[in-house]
């Protein structure tokens, strides 16, 4: 928990940061010029595209007012670090990132033994607050990034900057670049390998900072420091037993380690991981995980079926988009067997729209707003039904969410309509 000398100290040090920052960009960072660069998951043209959508008139002011909203929530929320609260009983530093498993419960019959699985069932009282403080980041880091390349605004790529060294650079309160203890189950295990499903939101602020970069706003030095850890958890994803673990699960938990994976490398220009990463959806992910008929079977025998289904294919879709962005067509490859990922989009397609009309289990509710597969998927294969199911579908104002529905109704709106 944070002590009031500790809240000092950080108060004094984001002044502090502040001020170098906004010093370095004086000195040192011109502002962005007309031209956009490519940025991890969209081409310079599309970056160009949405600005430029933005700002007319008649166009998406409500997706600008929804970035500035998100934006001012950033500025004024966090930072956030895995210091501020740690788990109790646990032996981990207090730069590890720790969190516990959803599904798993005290025994009513051994109290005091090992937890016991009950399956879509979350446990309320699980230890969270290192993912909730991550996804939080994440959260506000993309918003910043955005706001700061879209909207001009140089003080959201300060704050991006305050936020960014408080989680990764700073040596009392980074996070440790590994998930060693993630998803542990008290009295089984204080870390597992499906722990690394947690770090999903990781690829939505190295978005935010790429974002950030392009504006031409963000500290050079304090990127390439970010860029240095996000390297080191890339090797600890790829090296470690747990991380080679999770590559060979046969699941979503494989799907969004592969897309970390892609995410990361591309980031920090590994070209090595890139490659790997789409010959593991050639070789692994696609011909074990999708049916001839387009289902996904590992998902669909889950309690939450529906759910864990969809959210494969958003990660399949933006692993694809990586894929694309680095001039890999994972969008349409065939298995020897004939199955391509188009099929499993199209097949899931009509039970996002209707999620009453799913006949396997479900114990939950479905978020529709959420899912965006289907406009990633509809922009690459120039599907009309399904970028017209994805306009369909109601959206999250989240940064991430919101994001994407920019670059799908910019193209819809252009004069580049891949419909």
């Amino acid at each position: 928990m944070k002590t009031s000398t500790d809240r000092g100290f950080l108060a004094n040090r984001r002044e502090f940061v502040l001020a170098a920052v906004g010093f370095a960009f004086a000195r040192a960072i011109p502002r962005a010029d007309s031209q956009p660069v490519p940025v991890l998951l969209f081409s310079a043209a599309e970056l160009k595209r949405v600005k430029k959508a933005l700002r007319a008139p008649g166009g998406l002011e409500t997706h600008a007012k929804q970035m500035r909203a998100n934006a001012e929530k950033a500025l004024s929320d966090g930072p956030w670090s895995v210091t501020y609260q740690r788990p109790k009983s646990v032996d981990a530093s207090p730069n590890d990132y720790y969190s516990e498993a959803s599904y798993w419960w005290p025994d009513p019959q051994n109290p005091d033994g090992p937890y016991i699985l009950r399956d879509g069932e979350k446990n309320p009282h699980r230890f969270l607050a290192n993912y909730n403080a991550m996804v939080a980041m994440s959260d506000a880091v993309l918003a910043l990034g955005q706001a700061a390349f879209f909207l001009d605004d140089a003080g959201c790529a300060q704050r991006a900057a305050t936020v960014l060294d408080v989680w990764f650079l700073d040596a009392k309160t980074r996070m440790n670049p590994n998930l060693e203890y993630g998803q542990g189950v008290p009295r089984r295990s204080t870390g597992r390998a499906t722990g690394i499903i947690d770090t999903t939101a990781l690829t939505h602020c190295v978005l935010g900072i790429s974002l950030a970069e392009a504006s031409g706003r963000l500290d050079r030095s304090l990127a390439a420091g970010v860029r240095r850890w996000y390297a080191d958890f890339l090797k600890w994803l790829t090296t470690s037993s747990k991380g080679l673990e999770e590559k060979e699960a046969s699941n979503n938990h494989s799907t969004w380690w592969t897309a970390q994976v892609a995410a990361y490398a591309s980031f920090t220009n590994d070209v090595a991981n890139q490659k790997m990463a789409w010959n593991h959806y050639r070789h692994r992910l696609l011909p074990s995980q999708v049916q001839p008929d387009g289902g996904c079977p590992n998902e669909e025998r889950r309690t939450r079926s529906l759910s864990y289904s969809a959210m494969n294919l958003d990660g399949f879709s933006v692993l694809c988009r990586l894929g694309e962005m680095n001039g890999e067509d994972l969008w349409r490859y065939r298995t020897p067997a004939g199955i391509g990922i188009e099929k499993a989009f199209s097949y899931l397609m009509p039970f996002v729209l209707e999620p009453n009309s799913w006949r396997k289990q479900q114990i939950t509710g479905f978020d529709q707003d959420r899912i965006v597969y289907l406009g990633l998927a509809g922009l690459a294969l120039r599907v009309p039904e399904m970028l017209s199911a994805y306009r369909k579908l109601p959206r999250s104002p989240s940064p991430w969410v919101q994001l994407v529905d920019l670059l799908v109704r910019s193209a819809a709106s252009g004069s580049e309509n891949p419909a």
